[in-house]
């Protein structure tokens, strides 16, 4: 029974860490770090009615519960036949007593699982509630293929080419130099856009992209975008992760790339702090 009720208690708890979170994150807008803002709705309509749930289990105690306690008062417990010890043993067979093995003495199983629990609830609660929230980084664009022609930023980008470009966005370009457009189209063409400094694997000593994620559901999901900026010797003055927004025109690529044979080359190149909205949807 012992077992049964932490069992159940550790879910409650678990849940009730949960719902605290996702309703406190919405309520100081920062939903938004874990889930597309147009699924918001649904993510709070779930904790409500996680929290409805939860009440109901402190009102009512678990049927099962009850049962186990009234079969322990009504069936009487058996008394144990004795074991006759090594000496007793002995004593009857007339011969020297066997030594008695010692154990080790180990933690009782009760004690394991409470403490496994006790872990369980500790790591949630720290990691959801007094972490404070944090939004995706270059760590996690390095392991996920930037402008990746599996993802769903290529939609719509058959509309993008000979588009207006003054209000574009990170996403956007990224989206537009994917279709390979005319290098000499494009040349000269003016481009403003922030974004976190994400190094080249091709060229990372003069190339570095100016990226955002792309949400399409959740975190989860997330597909690093960004406009390619040559620089050479970037590094020097910039961090990766150091958010900045830039402004210059489009050039053909000096190395010659295959892969961006369209860079942005900055005149202005400017640390600023990250944004409440870090995301592009």
């Amino acid at each position: 029974m012992r077992r049964r009720l932490i069992a159940r208690w550790q879910g409650i708890v678990l849940a009730l860490v949960g719902i605290v979170a996702t309703v406190w994150l919405a309520l100081t807008d920062q939903l938004g770090l874990y889930i597309n803002p147009a699924s918001s709705w649904f993510a709070i309509l779930m904790a409500i009615i996680g929290a409805v749930f939860v009440v109901a289990a402190f009102a009512w105690p678990p049927l099962d519960d009850e049962h186990a306690s009234e079969s322990d008062v009504s069936t009487p417990t058996p008394t144990p036949t004795p074991t006759p010890t090594p000496h007793a043993r002995a004593r009857v067979r007339g011969t020297r007593p066997e030594p008695a093995h010692e154990h080790a003495p180990s933690a009782p199983p009760g004690r394991i699982r409470t403490a496994q629990t006790a872990f369980i609830i500790v790591g949630a609660t720290v990691a959801l509630l007094v972490l404070p929230p944090a939004t995706l980084t270059s760590a996690v664009a390095s392991q996920r293929s930037i402008n990746s022609e599996a993802s769903a930023i290529d939609r719509d980008g058959a509309a993008l080419v000979g588009g207006d470009t003054s209000s574009f966005t990170v996403k956007d370009w990224a989206v537009l130099l994917r279709q390979n457009p005319d290098v000499d189209t494009y040349t000269g063409t003016p481009v403003d856009v922030s974004g976190f400094v994400l190094a080249s694997t091709e060229d990372s000593e003069n190339v570095f992209y100016i990226t955002r994620f792309v949400v399409t559901h959740c975190a989860i999901d997330a597909q690093p975008v960004g406009v390619p900026v040559y620089l050479p010797g970037w590094e020097e003055e910039y961090d990766a992760d150091q958010w900045v927004e830039a402004s210059g025109a489009l050039t053909a690529n000096p190395a010659g790339s295959a892969t961006d044979p369209l860079v942005l080359v900055p005149d202005e190149l400017d640390r600023i702090e990250e944004p409440s909205d870090p995301y592009v949807f």
